[in-house]
């Protein structure tokens, strides 16, 4: 069973017409267990529902944004049975073979993602320290992406076998020959060189990470709300019109293929002893 450090892996708090919303797991680098991510979902929910906000900054409490999906800590939930679901998939737990993780995976991963992609107001991602992993699903739902000098990116899971995050966006968030080499080599990828890629959309010192991205909040709380709602909706058509969603569907199947293949020759989906030494890396940095 899982040992939880926190009740509010989440952390909520509004300023003015901005909703700030923290991952507050910092001693495991704001890892992603399924109690942090549903925690998540309801905290999108609540700024939605609220009517005076028309905002929404998204960061990371302690050194990282995030390390991405938590393969490793005493709080890693992947086997419970689900307690809050968005889709009619079932509880994974009760499953077995390759569709356990599918299953958890398309609700928890990509299904949520895309939910949070089309959130009808604006969100920034504000990112420091590590934004790995799954920590980049996290910053790529988002609209604009603000990054610290501090900040750095990468997706090793290539090392475990595994052929890029379950929101496979990389092709569309850098040039697709980038992307490759972001995949293949694993390498960090330093806040400066994203702003160059476009894939950030500005980078500020650390001690102004905060006040930059409140202060993009407001100037975007100050547009029709209705006309900002409306313009998501066709930058994100615009972007399944030049193969995101299918992409990202055909990865998520080659994603599982994976899993599977490491789970018949390690024993493990992610791969065994390297990726928890993965994991132990991002924590202890």
């Amino acid at each position: 069973m899982p040992v939880y450090e926190t009740d509010e892996p989440i952390l909520y708090e509004r300023r003015g017409t901005t909703a700030w919303i923290a991952f507050n797991r910092p001693s495991f680098a704001n890892s992603q267990n399924g109690q942090l991510l549903y925690a998540l979902d309801a905290a999108f929910a609540r700024a939605v529902d609220d009517a005076e906000v028309r905002a929404i900054v998204l960061h990371g409490k302690g050194k990282h944004f995030s390390s991405g999906h938590d393969i490793g800590s005493p709080g890693r939930d992947a086997d419970l049975p689900v307690k809050a679901r968005k889709s009619l998939w079932g509880d994974h737990s009760q499953l077995d073979g390759a569709a356990k993780a599918y299953v958890r995976e398309q609700e928890l991963y990509l299904g949520l993602c895309r939910r949070w992609r089309e959130i009808p107001k604006p969100t920034i991602a504000a990112v420091h320290g590590a934004c790995i992993a799954g920590g980049l699903m996290l910053a790529w739902v988002c609209d604009l992406i603000v990054a610290s000098r501090d900040a750095y990116f990468s997706d090793p899971v290539l090392r475990m076998g595994i052929p890029g995050v379950e929101y496979f966006a990389h092709a569309f968030e850098m040039h697709p020959r980038v992307a490759r080499e972001f995949l293949f080599l694993g390498d960090r990828m330093t806040a400066q060189r994203a702003y160059e890629l476009g894939m950030v959309n500005r980078v500020v010192e650390r001690d102004d990470l905060e006040s930059e991205a409140g202060a993009i909040a407001e100037r975007l709380a100050t547009l029709p709300p209705f006309g900002v709602t409306l313009a998501k909706q066709v930058f994100n058509q615009a972007e399944d019109l030049m193969g995101k969603r299918a992409a990202m569907d055909a990865s998520f199947h080659a994603h599982h293929l994976a899993h599977a293949h490491a789970q018949l020759t390690t024993g493990s989906t992610i791969g065994g002893q390297d990726a928890r030494s993965m994991a132990d890396s991002a924590r202890k940095e």
